[in-house]
């Protein structure tokens, strides 16, 4: 553990931050909130007045109700401002700025640049609303979208929010299975789908799969086609297609609106997969994100009126969402669309500057990235209005952290984030009052109850020994469910089966002796390839539909510092691993599922490790890629199996 801080932020720049004149506000009235520990205490003992001053403080709008909190018997039960009603769009576009200034800068990776400010924001957003209600979708209907990262799948989310309906995306990545199984689900009344994407150079058609994808989603009425490689993009074949621009023209220069609903009104449905079966469907409440968000950004990130600000992301990964709600903050949003390393490993830092970004969010894997291409942005790169950099989706190397601070801002506050879609939100995260150490989260957010349990549920107070990642008290946005769970019970076992009324999240970690954090991973079987969780039954769906292939396990293999997939597959007698079978394998994944489905490596076994009850055990099998202990051999019906996946020499590069 690292004895010396990269970065202590100066006096100056600690009262200039948001946390600091939040703590210096509950101190007025609490003398004893005198450090970061002390606020974080705070939050958790007393969650009624904490909440309530976050919505004071960060200025959110709305009726909130009489009630602020409303305990229940754990974690999933307690309430946030039962009572209240608000409009997530209404907190997302209000003007804390100058109507002319820029609420929205898009960027491609091949320089196209275009802005909206907040007037021509909130003409959009109320021009796609009237046209959506026009067209029949009432409050609680589904508005899905299947995009890149470009303006107008923010203006979608509005303007669906706007009229009460709730929102879901996927990426333009993703093949029609993966938006089928999504979409399928969750049946929405609207598809808002672009004609394609670029990404390294290369322009990929998206209109046959948006097809393929409508016919076999009966529930859809419209299809709303954003032309990004065309303006004047291709239709015929569509059921019920129409231009973005003609959609929207008849209701041009209509005023914009709002319709506030109650706190646990569904605002979207986020999708994040388990180890069988289709991907889970989180439900997230409207209030619960709007209130976590704007904490997490105020207090956390430090993000003030008039600042610009970029996160790395695609529509299909939480931190899009968490990208969005930025505007409540009064900043401006920057999209980057395209591949961060095209045509230059420096493009998110020739953005950076060009734009004047004050925060900057990527993933632990990009500057690990970075590190080993061996760039310098200090060096060649005006990174002067920069002040934090966010980074997620995996944990952050000491050898990262020590980089940034070395080859890309000496005096930034680095901020590695913990937490995930399945909360919309962080459980553990940046300070920008507390100095930042080597390979630590600087520690718990406000509000939530983190604790280490070890695997029978009892609570590590040592400093350094792993166990389960747990938060023990209610946080706001707890999800409704999952959609079309309708007894629960999906989402009580995904979460609160473990330990009861506490949430479990199956994440490793341990706490230093100074308060930070450590994430080590996955302890569940679900895959976390570069930030992006994924489910092993979205990949045997492809995979086992080639006739060599009669199962496979995935799994997930720390690595380099991030966790790759490895796909083990056993074969039909006489079928072979060959090269032409491992490009075919990964292709179908490519194509019918993600890029981000396709593992790394893939093995040949003759065996596969069941349970009793006849499922498989990826666990076991991560278990033993991962080196680590097998938990649970006694539930295993042929554990012999598992000598297969031991030492393998694929496994080692």
């Amino acid at each position: 553990m690292a004895s010396k801080p990269l970065w202590t932020p100066s006096a100056e720049q600690v009262a200039r931050t948001r946390m600091h004149q939040f703590r210096t506000e509950v101190a007025a009235d609490h003398p004893e909130v005198v450090d970061a520990a002390r606020l974080h205490e705070f939050s958790v003992r007393h969650p009624d007045e904490f909440w309530r001053r976050v919505w004071d403080f960060t200025g959110i709008v709305g009726d909130p109700g009489d009630v602020v909190f409303e305990p229940g018997e754990g974690v999933r039960d307690g309430r946030f401002f039962p009572h209240a009603s608000v409009s997530v769009a209404e907190n997302l576009l209000q003007l804390r700025v100058g109507a002319g200034d820029e609420a929205i800068v898009a960027i491609t990776e091949a320089g196209d640049h275009r802005s909206y400010t907040w007037t021509q924001l909130r003409a959009e957003v109320a021009a796609l609303a009237a046209a959506l209600a026009a067209d029949g979708v009432q409050p609680g209907d589904r508005v899905a979208a299947y995009m890149p990262h470009v303006a107008e799948t923010v203006i979608t989310f509005l303007a669906a929010n706007a009229i009460g309906a709730t929102f879901t995306s996927t990426s333009s990545d993703f093949g029609v299975a993966g938006v089928v199984d999504r979409f399928g689900q969750t049946q929405p009344t609207v598809l808002v789908a672009a004609d394609g994407y670029r990404y390294g150079g290369k322009e990929f058609s998206c209109l046959d799969r948006i097809a393929d994808a409508v016919a076999q989603l009966p529930s859809v009425r419209r299809t709303v086609v954003v032309g990004v490689l065309s303006s004047q993009p291709r239709l015929t074949g569509i059921p019920n297609a129409v231009g973005w621009n003609d959609y929207l023209e008849p209701s041009r220069g209509v005023p914009l609106e709002f319709l506030r609903m109650p706190a646990d009104h569904p605002l979207y449905i986020l999708y994040s997969s388990g180890t069988t079966g289709k991907p889970k469907c989180i439900t997230h409440r409207s209030l619960g994100v709007l209130l976590m968000h704007a904490k997490e950004h105020q207090l956390h990130t430090d993000i003030h009126v008039g600042d610009r600000c970029l996160y790395f992301t695609t529509c299909g990964w939480m931190m899009w969402n968490w990208l969005v709600g930025i505007l409540g903050t009064g900043a401006t949003i920057v999209l980057f669309d395209g591949n961060p390393f095209h045509p230059s490993p420096s493009i998110l830092f020739d953005v950076a500057q060009q734009e004047r970004l004050t925060m900057l969010g990527v993933s632990a894997k990009y500057v690990d990235s970075l590190l080993k291409a061996g760039v310098r942005p200090r060096d060649t790169h005006d990174l002067s209005a920069l002040r934090t950099i966010c980074s997620t989706g995996s944990p952050l190397s000491d050898e990262g952290f020590a980089y940034v601070y070395d080859a890309v801002a000496p005096d930034v506050h680095l901020a590695s984030i913990s937490g995930g879609t399945d909360l919309c939100g962080c459980f553990v995260g940046g300070d920008p009052t507390l100095p930042v150490y080597a390979g630590e989260i600087q520690g718990p957010m406000l509000g939530m109850d983190m604790a280490v349990y070890t695997a029978d549920g009892e609570p590590i107070d040592e400093p350094d020994a792993k166990g389960e990642l747990v938060c023990r008290g209610a946080f706001p946005s707890v999800p409704v469910g999952f959609w079309g769970d309708t007894d629960g019970s999906k989402f009580h076992g995904a979460y609160f089966d473990r330990f009861s009324g506490v949430w479990a999240h199956g994440d490793f970690a341990s706490r230093t002796e100074r308060g930070g954090w450590i994430i080590h991973g996955r302890s569940d079987a679900t895959l976390n390839a570069g930030g992006v969780r994924i489910g092993t039954a979205e990949i045997y769906a492809q995979v086992e539909q080639l006739p060599e292939v009669v199962e496979a396990v995935a799994v997930g293999q720390e690595f380099d510092d991030d966790t790759r997939i490895v796909l083990f597959v056993k074969l039909a007698e006489g079928a072979t691993l060959t090269d032409e079978l491992q490009a075919a394998i990964r292709q179908r994944l490519r194509v019918n599922a993600s890029p981000r489905h396709v593992p790394a490596r893939i093995a040949q076994v003759t065996d596969v490790p069941r349970t009793r009850s006849n499922k498989i055990s990826e666990l076991a099998v991560a278990d033993v890629v991962n080196g680590r202990p097998v938990r649970n051999t006694e539930a295993l019906a042929n554990p012999e199996a598992l000598d297969q996946y031991r030492d393998r020499p694929e496994l080692q590069s």
